[in-house]
């Protein structure tokens, strides 16, 4: 906050007298031949001096101060945009730099049990240098660069997920509004906002930098994120002043900027949080932390029982050195010897511990998730919340909104019944009298929140809003409305904005005749259930008598089985002694809705979107329920009998906000695990009840991008159906590491503790565990976790909340490949020197040839083991290997490294070189794994997992069948089954 404090005592007041107070000091000197400073222009919303304003002539005296036009906004071309940034600065603020890679390292040297070995490994090098000299640092200096080694290499590792996150937490930044440049309303980053704009707001928006009122109607603002007050402030004349980083709670109107970036509270508040989400903790991080520490106790306690054994045994003089020596001898060992002997001892415990916790078991969701999060943005999706991309995985029922998200969202005018009858074309004023498409033209041109703009030259027409909107616009122009020329002439003196719950939207149009004809358009049945009157085709005003009135909800009902949406268009003409003219009695004005004089009845066409057949099928092969949600009145239900209905809803039409929230809430009591989309204010209250809210990205207002857990970036059906793809996949990618790290750990601890307790020796050392250790956690866990998604996910079931995280089949699978292998590495830890005929060498070097074949085997064991994992349940285990550069990249340097190691870096491992014959003894050792895992996955788990699919999908594929009944019940219905047939 010191800028703020700085540039407060810099900053003087905009204007030379403030209502009674003393004059303010001169202004600073205004820059860039603009006749206003940025500190000038701060002040304005930091003092809210109203009085002041208005004295000094308000927004038109600024307008011309900042060189900008209220209704047109600045001009578009780049050296203005470019100048009013060099004076007046950009619309960002400085950001927080995440971690450094040395951060990520001086964290890493706090684990306990790395600090623990290189105290040892100190130790050891002490020792080594005092007994041998200079070359007696082996073994301590060999544990002590190993233990670097991994340090240095996790940090890597987390050090690039990082920033993977750094990049994703900017996307989630990246807010587009509506601005006016040149007299073209286009749609803009708020990063690419300057001082002079003016910018269109409505319901959901979020102020994107600080500004003044210019025009408007019951423009609504939820001011708490800066305030602190929870009340909702309304915006007009009287109170015009907008902050930055507020929410638009109801209404629409413009602004213009009057200072952007650091200049505003909002910017100096940004720049002092950090965006850190991704140490937000996920349910399976949490759920894994668990497992690592109740593995990590197991470890601990078998480490312990091996240094207890070591140690008796060492000081009883059962244990012998390479050449066949008794260690230790009561009275006759030196106390540098029995130390040296203690120490490695003592070290081989320590590394047991440190193989036992898996503490890469939280690091690979990170790894998942970080992989997944970025390859889902391609895909059209942006993750807000870590916890969705797991929990997508597990989503039994996806409630989606047809508009914009099944369909293309790109609406025409397909049909329109006026004065009582079809008009085809929609557009044919031929057909219609003069005076029905002058109000039709007036109601389109002045109830609306789009904008028509015609360029110069004779080029085509820009349109712009809403879908719906934009429709209704381009329907005005065929019928011959001039846009600016009909909002000229005439002026609203009084709106009410579109609202979810009445499904309409008015406003009160003062004529240059001095009437006042108040308009209303919104659901065709709502508006003409408001009519008593319809205007024919002699300009009459004829009542609704019943057969007109059958007429036109036949005619809605005709619309709505072709999957067409049906809006009304109605006003009433107001005498003007019955419209208030306070302002104040005008701003709480209720328009009138009853009595109204219908003028036409439109059905709008929205495409289906291509490939949303194929999605929604893929859905329901995947065991997921699609349910159209856009409802038949489910509030009028009692609890109980929404909880009945929820389960056999496939299609719920004309839908409230409130509606969607209950039918989520009623699925999730019933143990579903609920996705649901929104786009609007109203849906925010769903969107954060659901498991999973889908904000859509283009439509999507900012509130509910704000309540989503992932934003669905083209508003696309199957970009949602491939987030459930990347969901199952993280979780599938996650069971195979914690199926490949149980194996590693199951038969590292098993062979040391055989070993030490029958010999006294571990054929795998310190160093060596420190690698299996690089093996399992870090590489692991990149090689696991970046398996692209698969077809196959989709034929399995969901998830659901209480499925075991270990399941039957990794169980079978860890099981068969960890008995393996401690059956063949114990085979040759005891009897390894005579099956090898190894005789032939010193006794010393067969048992180094020996335990360096068992640590060889052991690593290569694993490598092989590693591609078993890929495919837990499938006999394929190749299957898109090549797709996975990655996986193949770190198997390659695996086994690289491992053959570097054995052949060159032998006095750090404690190995010598093996013979060619040995390498293939190592190689055909993990190569067996291959054969055992297909026979293996004959067996079947104690638990029939088949006969759970199979019970699971027979629902899912009778959705079918249940669609089929529900939608011939009712005219609502037949739309949604036509639209999926047509798709």
């Amino acid at each position: 906050m010191v800028f703020y404090y700085c540039s407060a005592q810099l900053e003087t007041n905009l204007f030379p007298t403030t209502g009674g107070k003393p004059d303010a000091p001169p202004s600073p000197t205004p820059t860039g031949g603009y006749d206003v400073s940025p500190e000038q222009l701060a002040s304005i919303t930091r003092e809210r001096d109203l009085i002041a304003f208005q004295k000094s002539g308000g927004v038109e005296s600024l307008a011309e101060k900042l060189k900008t036009n209220p209704d047109k906004g600045i001009h578009e071309d780049e050296s203005n945009i470019l100048e009013r940034k060099n004076v007046f600065g950009s619309n960002t603020y400085p950001r927080r730099k995440g971690n450094s890679f040395w951060r990520f390292l001086y964290d890493g040297c706090g684990d306990t049990t790395l600090i623990i070995l290189m105290v040892a490994a100190a130790a050891l090098l002490a020792l080594g240098i005092i007994t041998e000299g200079i070359k007696g640092w082996y073994a301590g200096g060999s544990i002590a660069l190993g233990v670097i080694f991994v340090m240095v290499f996790k940090a890597m590792h987390e050090y690039k997920s990082s920033l993977k996150f750094q990049n994703l937490n900017e996307e989630k930044q990246k807010i587009q509004c509506q601005v006016v440049r040149g007299g073209r309303r286009m749609i803009i980053s708020i990063f690419d906002i300057v001082v002079g704009d003016v910018i269109s707001l409505m319901i959901g928006d979020q102020v994107p930098a600080d500004g003044v009122f210019i025009s408007g109607h019951s423009l609504s603002i939820y001011e708490s994120s800066m305030t602190g007050e929870s009340k909702i402030v309304n915006k007009d004349h009287e109170s015009p002043f907008l902050m930055a980083g507020c929410k638009v709670a109801d209404g629409w109107g413009t602004m213009m900027v009057t200072s952007v970036g650091m200049n505003t509270e909002w910017g100096l508040l940004m720049a002092n949080i950090s965006n850190n989400d991704n140490d937000e903790e996920t349910p399976l991080q949490v759920r894994l932390s668990g497992v690592a520490m109740f593995i990590g106790k197991i470890g601990l306690l078998v480490a312990a029982s091996v240094l207890v054994i070591l140690l008796i045994r060492f000081f009883t003089g059962y244990t012998e050195d390479d050449e066949g020596k008794v260690e230790f001898i009561a009275g006759k060992t030196s106390v540098k010897d029995a130390m040296d002997g203690v120490i490695k001892i003592f070290t081989v415990a320590v590394a047991i511990v440190y193989v036992a916790v898996p503490e890469g078991l939280p690091l690979v969701v990170t790894s998942t998730l970080a992989y997944s999060m970025r390859k889902m943005m391609s895909d059209k999706a942006l993750i807000r919340r870590l916890s969705a991309c797991e929990m997508m995985g597990s989503a039994t029922t996806i409630c989606s909104d047809k508009t914009g998200t099944l369909t293309l969202n790109l609406m025409t005018v397909f049909e329109a019944h006026i004065c009582g009858k079809k008009i085809d074309p929609p557009n044919d004023t031929s057909a219609l009298p003069p005076k029905i498409v002058s109000l039709l033209v007036e109601s389109v041109a002045h109830n609306t929140t789009g904008s028509v703009f015609l360029p110069e030259g004779g080029q085509e027409v820009e349109v712009s809003g809403s879908p719906t909107e934009k429709a209704i616009l381009e329907w005005g122009v065929k019928l011959g409305m001039n846009f600016d020329v009909v909002r000229s002439e005439s002026s609203v003196i009084h709106a009410f904005p579109f609202n979810s719950e009445k499904k309409q939207s008015g406003v009160a149009v003062n004529r240059p005749d001095s009437e006042v004809h108040v308009h209303w358009k919104g659901a065709a049945e709502i508006v003409l259930a408001a009519c008593s009157r319809y205007m024919d085709i002699d300009e009459h005003l004829v009542p609704m008598d019943s057969g007109k009135l059958e007429y036109f909800k036949k005619a809605i009902e005709d619309m709505a089985a072709e999957g067409l949406r049906c809006l009304a268009f109605a006003y009433k003409p107001c005498a003007q002694e019955t419209v208030p003219t306070d302002e104040d009695d005008l701003a709480t004005w209720a328009l009138p809705d009853d009595d109204l004089v219908l003028l036409a009845i439109v059905g709008l066409k929205d495409p289906c979107r291509p490939g949303v057949k194929d999605a929604v099928q893929l859905c329901i092969q995947a065991g997921v329920k699609v349910r159209m949600v856009t409802g038949k009145s489910f509030r009028a239900m009692s609890e109980d009998r929404r909880l009945e209905v929820a389960e056999k809803i496939s299609v719920m039409g004309r839908s409230s906000p409130n509606d969607k929230l209950l039918l989520v809430q009623a699925l999730r009591k019933r143990g579903h695990v609920v996705a649901v989309t929104g786009d609007g204010t109203n849906d925010a209250p769903a969107l954060h009840e659901a498991d999973i809210g889908l904000a859509m990205g283009i439509q999507g207002t900012e509130v509910a991008k704000e309540s989503s857990d992932i934003i669905i970036l083209d508003d696309n059906f199957a970009s949602i159906v491939k987030v459930v793809r990347w969901g199952r996949s993280v979780y599938a990618n996650i069971q195979k590491f914690i199926q490949f790290q149980l194996t590693v750990n199951v038969v590292a601890l098993v062979i040391n503790v055989v070993a030490a307790v029958s010999s006294g020796d571990v054929p795998l050392n310190a160093v060596q565990l420190l690698w299996v250790n690089l093996i399992m956690d870090t590489l692991g866990a990149l090689a696991l976790a970046t398996e692209p998604p698969t077809d196959h996910l989709m034929n399995r079931i969901p998830l659901g909340r209480r499925e075991p995280l270990i399941t039957n089949i990794m169980w079978r699978n860890l099981f068969i490949q960890a008995a393996y292998q401690v059956l063949v590495l114990l085979v040759l830890n005891f009897r390894g020197i005579q099956i090898l005929r190894l005789h032939h060498n010193s006794q010393q070097h067969a048992k180094k040839l020996k335990n360096t074949l068992v640590f060889n085997a052991f690593i290569f064991a694993q490598i092989f083991n590693e591609f078993n994992a890929r495919k837990p349940d499938e006999i394929n285990i190749f299957k898109g290997i090549t797709k996975n550069r990655l996986f193949m990249g770190i198997v390659s340097l695996t086994i690289a490294l491992q053959v570097t190691i054995i052949m060159f870096l032998g006095k750090f491992t404690a190995t010598v070189r093996l013979s060619w014959q040995l390498w293939l003894v190592s190689i055909a050792i993990g190569f067996i794994s291959w054969p055992i895992a297909v026979i293996g996955k004959f067996v079947t788990p104690s638990v029939n997992i088949l006969s759970i699919y199979s019970h699971h999908v027979t629902p899912s594929v009778n959705i079918l069948s249940i669609y089929s009944h529900h939608v011939h019940r009712n005219v609502e219905k037949k739309v949604e089954m036509r639209m999926m047939s047509e798709c």
